[in-house]
This record gives C-alpha cells, structure tokens and sequence, in this order.
C-alpha cells in the first residue's frame, strides 16, 4: 500500500485511557476559541489527514511554503495550516493551551511553541496568485487576525456529524481498502452532486484502477454550492442504481473548501494519498472558482511535483453529451458541430434545478435530480 505523505500517519488524537486526564487538566490551562473551520483543520491533523504535520506550522514552514509550495525539509506541502489570534490574545498565549469551540467547549490542547507575524497579501498571492478581495479565499486571508501561533495538538474528540457513517478516517480507509484487495484505488474529490460527466469518468477510471473512492468535501463553502445533504444524498441513489457497489467507497472528507486551484489541488492529492489512495482525478479548473486560474493550471501544476507519489489522473478537453455518437465525448475526442453538443454548465444546471426543471437525461440522472428537487433551498446561500 502507498506509504502516507512524508512517511508516517499521524494520531494526536489521544487514547480513551488518557482523555479524562487531559480534560481535568484542561480546566486549568488558558483558553483559546477558535471558528469551526479551524476545529475541521485540527481534526484533519489529529487523524491524519494532514500527515506529516502534527500541529500550526511555524515560522519556518510558513515561510518555505509560501515561497516554495514545500515544507522546510522538502517535503511537497502547498497551503500553510495556521492559527490566527490577535496581539493581546498572543501576548498571554504560553506552553499549553486549552482550544474550545465558540460555545466554549473543549476539544484540544495545543501547546504553543512559537508566536510570528506575517504579511496577509503576500501569504493571499502566494496562495491564491491573486490579491483581489473578490476572490473567498483571499478574502478569508485578508479577514485573519496579525499573529500566527504554532505547536502540535493533542485532541480530546473529534466534531459531530450528521454523516458519521461516511466519517471514515486514513487509518480506516486503508485498513479497508487492504481487507477489499484493492492494491490500487483512485479518489474523485468534489463539491457538487454528481452530472452524468462525473459518472463517465468515475467508471473511465474504474477500468484501470481496483477500487474508486468518491469523497466529496462537507464543509463550509461559498454562496451557491450544494448542500452537504444533497450531495451524499445524490451520490447515494447514483451508487445504488448505476454502479458495482463492490469497486466503490463513499466516504466525506470534513474540509474547508480554499478555492486556491492548482495549489489546493496538490493538498487535495497529499490528503488522499494519506487515506491510501495510489491515484486521484484531476478535472479542469480543480478547486478554482471564477477565472482566477487557467483551466488546466490544476492539471499541470503536478509537474512541479513528481516525487508527490500519488499518481493524478488528468483528463483534459471540454466534455459534453454528442447526439451524434450518443454519448459522452469531448473535443479531443470527436469533431461535429456545436448545435450536436448538450454540455454540462453548471451554471445551467443550477437555473434548471432553482427551476424545479428535469434537465435532460443525457446530463443528470433523474434519481439524482429527485434528491435535490425535494430540497426547496438546494445551494448554500
């Protein structure tokens, strides 16, 4: 099985037997609230998921990150996982620390080891090659408090979810995918309920892999996307009707969506390959949002990245339905007219469903348009 990112998969969740401990001691430790995001990012360190980092960078790493799109001893790593806190709230952080949601609830102890400035614009350029406020993810760079804090987590639990069932974790994946004989599994990372061109390259890859692992991303996202329930509901009723449920694992993966394009495309790839994935599909335009990156700058971006491990599966072209051959083709692979092409828009997708409008068969399955249809608000507003 593919080794995780950087050679181990970490735990800093703690063991039943120690938690009640860390929980008395916690009553006495300062404390720090953070916002569900940042929770989602601990959980992710805690489990693994963020193998091989075990705590908020520091300095060094910040800084290697930023200019480098690598840790400070290599390691492949584009997107910096920081904590931000304002300068009094700095000023009083020390050695270990309680974090608790909004409401106050404890859920880690991370102990501070270094306390840093940096500059918002140019982590929001290094990041998202952009400084336009427009854009969420710079936006959210721009809204962070001035210092960073750095130190591994020790967490007491995990969040709560409505999808506990789909919650599986690196460690679980593999042991999983080992009891299924699967040698090599493919993950397909999204944020929306599935069309019928998700569906044919889903079962493209499946003719070259064991196993396919669906994993769409449930978290905070922008005006406009899905619904988390819908897109587990969608993909749900697409397995069971159009699918060998044996070749196929629907799992979530608790996460912020950054929109940094190809920047969190390497993430997206480092993330699965921690959950044991030996490939993962790379779509035009991954995580991006708007016309901040190049269609394929997702795609070509892993050329900077060949010792990643994780082999991305990139399948270039604009895709549509051609009535003409009957089926799903792109313009790398048949030529005929565009009046031939029923293409899938998202943009007309999301008019047809605020419409309460079937689109046509060749585009959604009409189980999966059912599940949304049944939703009156559908998108995150």
């Amino acid at each position: 099985m593919i080794q995780p990112h950087g050679g181990k998969l970490v735990n800093r969740l703690l063991d039943e037997s120690k938690i009640a401990a860390a929980a008395s001691k916690a009553e006495g430790l300062d404390t720090i609230a953070v916002s569900p995001g940042v929770l989602t990012d601990m959980e992710n360190i805690a489990r693994g998921t963020y193998s091989p980092i075990e705590g908020f960078m520091g300095e060094r790493d910040t800084t290697s990150v930023l200019a480098r799109g690598r840790l400070a001893d290599d390691t492949p790593w584009t997107i910096p996982i920081v904590l931000d806190v304002d300068a009094e709230t700095a000023k009083r952080l020390d050695g270990e620390v309680a974090v608790t949601d909004e409401a106050g609830e404890v859920y880690a102890i991370l102990t501070v080891e270094e306390k840093f400035g940096y500059d918002k614009a140019e982590f929001a350029e290094k990041v998202y090659a952009t400084t336009d406020e427009k854009h969420p993810g710079v936006a959210r760079t721009m809204a962070m408090k001035d210092t960073l804090v750095a130190g591994p987590i020790s967490m007491l639990k995990l969040l709560p979810s409505p999808f506990e069932t789909y919650k599986l974790w690196p460690k679980e994946t593999r042991v999983l995918f080992k009891e299924k004989g699967w040698e090599t599994v493919c993950a397909f990372q999204t944020r929306n309920v599935p069309h019928r061109g998700h569906e044919d390259l889903q079962k493209t890859v499946l003719r070259l892999v064991d196993g396919l692992m669906i994993q769409p991303v449930i978290g905070r996202k922008k005006k406009g996307d899905f619904k988390d329930h819908l897109i587990i509901g969608a993909y749900e009723k697409l397995i069971e009707a159009y699918f060998n449920a044996a070749h196929v694992v629907l799992t979530i993966l608790p996460l912020e969506m950054r929109y940094a394009g190809p920047k969190e495309a390497i993430m997206h790839a480092i993330m699965r390959k921690n959950y044991g994935c030996t490939h993962i599909i790379i779509g035009r335009d991954h995580a991006g949002v708007g016309s901040y990156y190049h269609p394929e700058a997702a795609i070509n971006i892993f050329a900077d990245y060949p010792d990643i491990d994780i082999q991305p599966i990139s399948i270039r072209g604009d895709f549509f339905y051609d009535t003409t051959s009957g089926q799903i083709e792109s313009d790398r692979t048949i030529s005929t007219p565009d009046d031939a092409h029923i293409n899938f828009s998202g943009t007309v997708i999301r008019k047809m469903i605020t419409e309460h409008t079937p689109p046509p068969k060749e585009i959604m399955r009409a189980e999966v348009f059912d599940v949304i249809n049944a939703d009156p608000s559908p998108f995150v507003e």
